[in-house]
């Protein structure tokens, strides 16, 4: 453990001792770990450390690993850290993440410090039912709500790790020609939503920590938060945990979901003219990640029935 560091976490726990206890998982493309600590001597039993280690010559697993990849990584670190210092806070618990505790840097290393989750939401899931995926689409719905109308300050301007303007070597493998000739238009009618809010940007299963009973989640991995559409949120994180068929037969019953609980959540606006919008957005959003997926890694399985079938309608009406 880095000494420096060790001092801050200390001071800033008001403990007499700390050791890293757990790795939890190493960050995407060998950029640092985050781990579990446990303290002596505090009010704080256990937290998580997220260190990255932004030294050049990162190997990317699938190849991804360019000057610009670099780049954009170095960028979602320093946003995510700005999302915990000046953004968190203000997430209450019907969309929960975890408490910001501190973060250091020195160097071309950084440190960002966090509650630990796993005493009130232990569970990773690997598959939802369908009471889970609408916890979730809960979560999102008091997330857009509560950051309506804000402009991203620090953060992305548009959000998602797949936004056209920060994805140019997938861009450029893509084969299918329509789609990439009507990428910027897509992008374009996303973008210039008349309701916009912060998204997640990365809302995918495996970034919701769930309670024991199932009926409460909080989330975390916040690189890729910023502005845009709810809806590609939404788009992706059904993607996520939904098979093609499950999609195709589910998708009203939990959009409807997400708009009732989406109501709930914003202030005094015209939900209805919102929710027309969105409406609209969500399979120009679903489209958009498409897009992604067909110059990063075509076989993968969400490039699926229910997804080109979006894309073909989206491409045909534009």
């Amino acid at each position: 453990m880095n000494k420096d560091f060790k001092g801050y976490l200390l001071k800033a726990t008001k403990a007499s001792a700390c050791a890293e206890i757990e790795v939890i998982q190493a960050l995407w493309s060998d950029y640092g770990k985050i781990s579990r600590y446990q303290l002596t001597g505090s009010s704080i039993n256990t937290l998580v450390v997220k260190h990255i280690s932004l030294t050049e010559g990162k190997e990317h697993p699938r190849g991804w690993d360019t000057d610009y990849s670099h780049a954009r990584k170095v960028k979602s670190y320093e946003v995510e850290t700005h999302w915990y210092e000046q953004w968190n806070q203000r997430c209450q618990d019907n969309s929960r993440v975890p408490k910001f505790i501190g973060s250091y840097s020195k160097g071309k290393d950084q440190w960002i410090i966090l509650e630990d989750l796993d005493e009130n939401y232990p569970l990773r899931k690997e598959a939802l039912d369908f009471s889970e995926v609408k916890v979730c689409l809960k979560w999102l719905a008091n997330f857009h709500g509560t950051f309506l109308n804000e402009k991203p300050k620090g953060l992305w301007d548009i959000g998602t790790y797949w936004n056209l303007k920060t994805r140019p070597d997938e861009f450029e493998k893509m084969e299918h020609l329509e789609l990439k000739a009507k990428a910027p238009i897509i992008d374009e009618v996303l973008n210039q939503c008349t309701y916009q809010t912060i998204i997640h940007g990365d809302a995918k299963l495996a970034n919701f920590c769930f309670s024991e009973n199932g009926e409460k989640v909080a989330a975390v991995d916040f690189q890729y938060v910023g502005g845009g559409c709810g809806m590609k949120d939404v788009a992706y994180f059904l993607g996520s945990c939904l098979s093609s068929d499950e999609c195709e037969t589910y998708e009203t019953e939990l959009l409807n979901f997400y708009f009732l609980e989406l109501e709930k959540a914003v202030g005094d606006i015209n939900f209805k003219e919102l929710e027309q919008e969105w409406r609209k957005m969500y399979p120009i959003a679903g489209t958009d990640f498409i897009r992604f997926l067909l110059g990063w890694m075509p076989s993968h399985q969400k490039v699926n029935e229910y997804n080109l079938s979006l894309m073909k309608t989206v491409l045909a009406n534009l």
